[in-house]
């Protein structure tokens, strides 16, 4: 990396009271960065300092203060977070350098009592952990959206394919149609020549003629547009009855769907709203719980006793061998209580930590119910507001359909009427027409009403002609579109196989890295009789909420091998606290891996690692240095010796 590259990589930390830290300033450069110091130097509350900047609030404030900070300067921005005591709970304000932090909690912020970490020894749901960060409810929701896109592309694919087929026989129509114009002029031209030569036989009576020619012209128009008149009551009682299937279809599908979808909707709007609020008080609780315990973890780990430091001073000499016991007490096994003051058995508060622990995994267990709770009642109400939405379009497309219907019968009736007055006018014209004929007419009056049906019947054709054109022309930009529509939804089976298949593939990639490095590791740490340790992603039939379903577990397998080399499966509950320590740092490495933290999250922290031998720790620390831009390690003095001498060294926060 180029120097000016590497300066502007240097993370720069100002603290104040943040966990037992007075004020500090602490530059990170890029790569490994190890703290290195006894108990009680303030190394993890660092680490928390890094977590906090970052915008977690898995941090503590100083017992003695009332306000803590952390200042982050990186990549020429500057980030800022304040720590402020509310009560018996600490409240955050301020920038920090992720907008959401809940994932790096999770995965790149390995302390102690992270939950990744933890889960492997815990037995916990490994696959719920893994998946936690992903939003299933929107993609499930994109899912339905992308169908709903396809099903309506298929529709009109279906419609072209459907008009396509008609085609050849349109196609066909449109020459019988032309052939018969053709065939029709032919006759009229012919008609009107033998009326011609007729016409020149005939000198006398040419005002009658006059006058019968001007009735017959009058007849041929009526009569077009009587014919015209009846193909348009044809085409709307078409019309009319198809509409009425159409309707029939809709009040089959209205009478199929519920009166009321939604149902009781404000009781379900209530019952989402209170489990929502129930989701969100155990999220406060566990979070309070989760530093409760990682206070007082702390406080076991590094016997601090500043906390209660103000009782020496207002102790009179009576007193003083109070204070000797709170600070001199060599029984290993009894410590200062730091809430009360009086000296308790170290067990006690253990035994009590434990019980922390164990409420907080009963409200995860609870949490976890009700979120399951809550996404069936989201689902019911979403599958309600499908039908509600269903049935106010069918009952929409009942009430266009029927206005429809209704305008169609009045111009029906309307055109009967007028077909009535045109036959009407048509048998009148005809009786005034055999008024005027007479022998002489006789031959000239029947070519006349050849001629004036053959022009009437060209007419029609022509109508004809131009219809099937025009669906012809249509059906063919339609063929044209249906290229496009194949392309989009090609690229919508694309985005919906992606979808779909998202849980899966990140199930299946959480599986395959966290499989790849532990063996990977296995190999470089090289335990006794410690074969292999791997994930099984297995289907089971688990209850969510009310209901029974199949869900994808993570099976964690053991393998070990005996003194003459026969392999046999082991439990969790087997593997020696440095193993276990492993395994749950590597699964919490493959959620890091999973979900891309390595290109948005700079930092990784590691903590609390003394369960494992030195030796180990340096390969662990040099396979961890592999994918992280800055990782951050707390480590003993005598565990630190055995790291890479090039990397960065903080012996004093």
């Amino acid at each position: 990396m180029p120097e000016s590259q590497q300066e502007s990589s240097i993370a720069h930390f100002d603290v104040e009271h943040i966990g037992g830290i007075d004020e500090t300033s602490v530059d990170i450069p890029p790569g490994v960065t190890v703290l290195t110091g006894k108990n009680a130097t303030n190394r993890t509350s660092f680490l928390q300092s890094i977590m906090a900047a970052m915008g977690s609030k898995q941090a503590t404030l100083k017992g003695d203060a009332e306000e803590g900070r952390v200042a982050l300067s990186y990549r020429g921005e500057e980030y800022e977070r304040t720590l402020t005591r509310a009560g018996n709970t600490v409240q955050f304000s301020g920038d920090g350098y992720l907008d959401d932090p809940d994932v790096a909690d999770l995965f790149a912020f390995l302390l102690e009592t992270n939950e990744a970490r933890r889960s492997v020894a815990r037995g916990d749901d490994l696959r719920e952990i893994i998946m936690r960060p992903v939003d299933i409810d929107a993609i499930r929701s994109e899912v339905e959206r992308l169908e709903s896109e396809k099903g309506e592309i298929n529709d009109e694919l279906a419609t072209i394919e459907s008009r396509q087929r008609d085609l050849p026989d349109l196609e066909q129509r449109r020459n019988d149609i032309r052939e018969q114009i053709e065939d029709k002029r032919e006759e009229l031209a012919e008609r009107e020549e033998e009326i011609d030569d007729s016409s020149r036989d005939i000198e006398e009576s040419r005002q009658e003629q006059d006058v019968l020619e001007e009735k017959l012209d009058e007849l041929r128009s009526t009569r077009s547009d009587l014919e015209s008149v009846r193909r348009d009551i044809e085409t709307q009682e078409d019309s009319i009855s198809s509409l009425k299937r159409e309707l029939a279809d809709l009040e089959d599908e209205l009478d199929e769907l519920p009166e009321t979808p939604m149902g009781d909707k404000q009781h379900l709007e209530d019952e989402i709203a209170r489990l929502r609020e129930q989701r969100q008080t155990l999220n406060s609780e566990i979070s309070d719980l989760q530093s409760l315990i990682q206070y007082n973890e702390e406080r076991l780990e590094e016997e601090d006793y500043d906390v209660i430091q103000s009782l020496e001073d207002a102790s009179d000499a009576e007193d003083g061998a109070v204070t000797e016991q709170l600070l001199g007490d060599d029984d290993e096994e009894s410590v200062v209580c730091w809430t009360c003051g009086s000296t308790v058995d170290r067990e006690q508060i253990e035994d009590t930590v434990d019980r922390l622990q164990d409420l907080r995994q009963e409200k995860v267990e609870d949490l976890n119910e009700i979120k399951s709770d809550l996404d069936d009642l989201k689902a019911d109400q979403r599958e309600a507001e499908k039908k509600q939405r269903r049935r106010e379009n069918v009952e929409r497309k009942i009430q266009e359909t029927e206005t429809e219907i209704e305008r169609r019968d009045e111009q029906v009736s309307s055109l009967k009427d007028r077909r009535e007055e045109l036959t009407d006018e048509v048998e009148a014209l005809e009786n005034e027409v055999d008024n005027l004929e007479s022998e002489d007419f006789d031959e000239i009056l029947s070519l006349h009403r050849e001629a004036n049906q053959l022009e009437f019947e060209i007419d029609s054709l022509e109508s004809d002609l131009d219809d099937v054109s025009e669906e012809i022309e249509e059906i063919e930009a339609m063929v044209e579109r249906a290229d496009d529509l194949r392309e989009e939804r090609d690229e919508l089976v694309d985005q919906l196989t992606d979808k779909r298949t998202k849980i899966d593939q990140i199930e299946a990639n959480a599986v395959e890295q966290f499989n790849e490095h532990m063996d990977a590791i296995l190999g470089i740490l090289e335990y006794q009789n410690l074969e292999r340790i791997w994930i099984e992603r297995v289907e089971q039939t688990v209850r969510e909420g009310r209901q029974k379903v199949d869900r994808t577990v993570f099976e964690l397998h053991i393998v070990r091998t005996t003194e003459n080399g026969a392999a046999y499966e082991d439990t969790i509950e087997h593997l020696s606290e440095s193993e276990r320590e492993v395994t749950g740092l590597i699964f919490a490495l493959a959620g890091y891996l999973v979900h891309d933290l390595h290109e948005s999250v700079p930092f990784m922290l590691l903590d609390s690692l003394e369960a494992i031998d030195s030796a180990r720790i340096a390969e662990l620390v040099d396979y961890f240095a592999d994918y992280a831009e800055h990782l951050v390690v707390a480590l003993l003095p005598e565990d630190a010796q055995a790291l890479d001498d090039d990397y960065s060294r903080i012996t004093s926060i």
